[in-house]
């Protein structure tokens, strides 16, 4: 059995602590926040031990979930390491990046697991498919939804993009070559609508959409690739696959010359996968993963490195569209 705690019980971190208790192979130890009252709040209505300080629930875990605001993960990670415990990050691994490089230089020296939570890796619809996603050469992201105070103290693109970079970033075999951006902020002092197009060296192309400040709410990703068009729908959990079927080359020369009426469509093999019901939801799978990764002592599904290349291509569209905004003033 692996102890385990939770700091951060908000919006995300209590759900983490619900999930953990419930857990095979977990000894839950119990929470912090901050926010006393909160953490007293949750405490009560899961039923599990609140710990007065950060110190004190360290010393009680052999590991930690991290699910405080992200300004707050480098401190918190940082001590867990170095108090020799695995820990779990959400999503980014940090603000910064060279933070990220000192919990990496940390852990690979004390042998410790990170896994960061980049949740769509779970998501039943990718799982679902991602044996069809191979070699794409082009991907088309939109992730935007209405305004929520939570997750502004970072831009959008650390904050929602970075969902989308890590799982592009886990499709496509390639070293990326170049970046376009362009973003802006409407509500916060950061940037709220962001938009990138990540070239690559093997030719593929990213386009990127993200915004916290839209009308509606949208979570798709598309995948072209030879023969194949696959869209994801992540609010929905609804997949489909659309292949080039066998007769489309016999007969498409005919169609194209008006020879053949018929619709086009039907010489596709098409697949609809419906995952809204899967047995397991995204965050237990997850965090499942996470333990296993200790268990078994093997690398996290979304480990340290990966959650920082994530966080380095972040970190380039944030750099380059504030460069363009600094530029479009200085011309005002």
């Amino acid at each position: 059995m692996i102890k385990i705690g939770v700091v951060g019980v908000g919006h995300l971190g209590q759900h983490h602590a619900r999930k953990l208790k419930e857990m095979e192979n977990v000894s839950f130890s119990g929470i912090y926040d901050k926010n006393s009252r909160r953490s007293k709040e949750i405490a009560s209505k899961l039923g599990v031990k609140e710990f007065d300080s950060y110190e004190a629930l360290l010393s009680s875990c052999d590991a930690i979930d991290i699910a405080a605001t992200t300004t707050a993960h480098f401190e918190l990670a940082e001590k867990a390491l170095l108090a020799g415990k695995h820990i779990f990050l959400e999503k980014p691994i940090t603000e910064k990046l060279e933070d990220a490089y000192k919990l990496l230089e940390i852990a690979e020296k004390k042998n410790l697991k990170i896994q960061v939570g980049h949740i769509e890796r779970f998501n039943p619809v990718v799982l679902k498919v991602e044996k069809d996603i191979k070699n794409p050469m082009f991907i088309e992201s939109t992730r935007i939804a209405g305004f929520q105070r939570r997750g502004t103290d970072v831009p959008v693109v650390l904050d929602v993009m970075i969902h989308d970079i890590d799982l592009i970033l886990s499709f496509i075999d390639s070293p990326l070559k170049d970046i376009h951006a362009s973003g802006i902020g409407i509500l916060t002092p950061s940037i709220d609508i962001a938009n990138a197009r990540l070239e690559f060296e093997n030719g593929a192309i990213a386009n990127v959409t993200s915004s916290r400040i839209s009308l509606k709410q949208e979570r798709k990703i598309r995948f072209f690739q030879k023969d194949t068009y696959i869209t994801l729908d992540f609010l929905t959990k609804q997949a489909r696959v659309i292949k080039k079927g066998a007769k489309v080359m016999r007969y498409l020369p005919q169609i194209l010359k008006g020879d053949l009426d018929i619709d086009p469509e039907k010489l596709l093999d098409q697949a609809q996968y419906d995952c809204a019901d899967s047995p397991k939801d995204a965050l237990s799978m997850e965090l499942e993963s996470w333990v296993d990764a200790i268990i078994s002592d093997k690398t996290p599904v979304v480990d340290g490195k990966a959650g920082t290349k994530a966080l380095e291509v972040a970190h380039r569209i944030i750099k380059i569209i504030n460069e363009q905004v600094k530029k479009n003033k200085l011309k005002v």
